[in-house]
């Protein structure tokens, strides 16, 4: 995993990725962190969403998505609801694996004969908003996308 400081979508719109992944949950809900601020730059992004069903548990470890000007927008369902007070946990560390499976799958889809070469970036992965842990988060990152070109945008405004 590479990581590097800045704002992912300022970087997203400098053409440095070809896939930018956020996580969210199940329930339609973008109010917050890079969901927020990525569904009111790219209303595709929430549409996407919305093309499923509110509040379906088996969403997750799935993905929808958008297709921008810059790069594809991955929602990554890695959480079922919204933690309810600072310092709790509702990222489903299964489904972020599950999650950056499909990433992968669609990289291979994006360029078939050279998906390594496919630009993947994301910020910190259900370690914010949802409260897990980004140790255990990073690591189930590195071992799904070995060998792929992915990066962690560390927010720097």
């Amino acid at each position: 995993m590479k990581i590097i400081a800045g704002n992912l979508l300022v970087l997203m719109v400098q053409d440095k990725f070809d896939i930018v992944v956020h996580g969210c949950n199940c329930f339609h809900t973008m109010g917050a962190g890079i969901a927020r601020e990525l569904s009111e730059v790219y209303p595709q992004v929430l549409e996407a969403d919305r093309q499923t069903q509110c509040g379906d548990y088996t969403k997750l470890g799935s993905i929808t998505v958008a297709n921008t000007i810059q790069s594809y927008v991955v929602n990554g369902y890695t959480q079922y609801g919204m933690a309810s007070s600072a310092g709790e946990c509702v990222v489903v560390y299964d489904a972020v694996g599950s999650v950056f499976e499909r990433v992968k799958k669609l990289a291979k889809a994006i360029r078939p004969h050279s998906p390594e070469t496919v630009r993947i970036g994301y910020p910190k992965i259900g370690a914010g908003l949802a409260g897990g842990d980004w140790k255990i988060i990073s690591k189930i990152i590195d071992q799904v996308l070995d060998g792929m070109d992915h990066t962690l945008v560390v927010y720097k405004p």
